[in-house]
């Protein structure tokens, strides 16, 4: 193709190892091709050799951006979920002579950054946000994700972090008890203890326990589908997870300046997607006291669809590589 210049994307989670190229010379929004999910591999390497195979592609991209659920350290990363080891050297050595490592929260921010990247559905009311401020991506899967684009005339600075392991910090009664509950399993309570799916099933049992039931270990998938179909703990359960979400990212908006938007990722919030916006989600998103008025003209969405990280990393992989050029 005259004027391609072909980038091999990926998104690798604990459970899925996605890849597809993307020609980033092409008008937006790009398209993604020869997209492919791989499962069963030993490890990144024979994944990705897999990949080229199963693809048909005549050569290794010479250009490459892996999202990954992990932190990046100089260039290298060990899945927190998955016995790999990924690196930029390991990806230069099989043939892409630029490379990059990104968090996948952080693909995903590049992804709400670029019109036609990501499907979005609003949580509460449309509201434009600031275009100049930075925007924050949180969400709850095996564990919780927390990233920020940092924004400030024009530029854009990617801000990965480990916000899913701040403390559990209580708003009401109910909340204070689990608490409580949640004190006598773990000697620190993090909000990635309630929000990801071992989270969810963990608060299930903690409100059985509170309510002077008998324990049950229900899989988060079986109590999403209880809470839909009447049953009242399962019920609570999501109510309270939803509500706690939305404090989390009320808060993690205020931390970050997120003034330009709040966007919600990962598997559980699309699977529960019309009850989280029904939920108390955006009334405790808003519930700021005295900062109530910061936080009410920022936007919620959540990220619907499976490819905003693929797009979001070839995204990043341009802006990244050409603010690295201007240095």
């Amino acid at each position: 193709m005259s004027g391609a210049r072909i980038m091999l994307v990926g998104d690798i989670g604990g459970t899925h190892a996605r890849f597809a190229t993307v020609d980033v010379a092409a008008d937006s929004p790009w398209r993604l091709e020869h997209r492919q999910d791989l499962e069963g591999d030993a490890t990144f390497e024979r994944a990705l050799r897999r990949y080229v195979e199963r693809a048909g592609l005549a050569s290794v991209p010479e250009a490459a951006t892996i999202a990954v659920a992990g932190p990046v350290t100089a260039g290298e990363v060990r899945l927190t979920n998955r016995d790999w080891v990924i690196s930029e050297q390991a990806l230069r050595r099989f043939g892409c002579r630029e490379a990059l490592l990104i968090n996948d929260f952080v693909a995903l921010a590049f992804a709400v950054e670029t019109p036609g990247a990501a499907q979005l559905r609003l949580i509460g009311p449309q509201l434009e946000g600031f275009r100049d401020a930075p925007v924050s991506i949180v969400g709850a899967g095996t564990g919780f994700g927390v990233a920020c684009l940092a924004r400030y005339r024009g530029r854009v600075v990617p801000v990965a972090t480990e916000g899913g392991h701040i403390g559990f910090a209580p708003c009401d009664e109910q909340e204070i008890a689990v608490l409580r509950q949640m004190m006598r399993h773990f000697d620190r309570v993090s909000v990635e203890r309630i929000l990801s799916g071992p989270g969810l099933e963990g608060l299930h049992r903690v409100i059985q326990e509170i309510g002077g039931q008998r324990p049950t270990d229900l899989p988060a998938a079986q109590i999403v589908a209880n809470a839909t179909h009447g049953d009242a703990t399962c019920a609570a359960t999501l109510t309270m997870f939803c509500s706690v979400f939305g404090s989390v990212a009320g808060d993690l908006a205020l931390a970050h300046g997120a003034r330009g938007g709040v966007y919600i990722a990962g598997g559980i919030a699309q699977k529960i997607e019309d009850f989280l916006v029904a939920s108390p989600f955006r009334s405790r998103f808003e519930s700021k006291g005295r900062l109530s008025g910061y936080v009410e003209p920022i936007p919620t969405a959540l990220i619907i669809g499976g490819d905003a990280a693929l797009l979001g990393a070839a995204c990043a992989g341009v802006s990244l590589q050409a603010s690295a050029g201007q240095h």
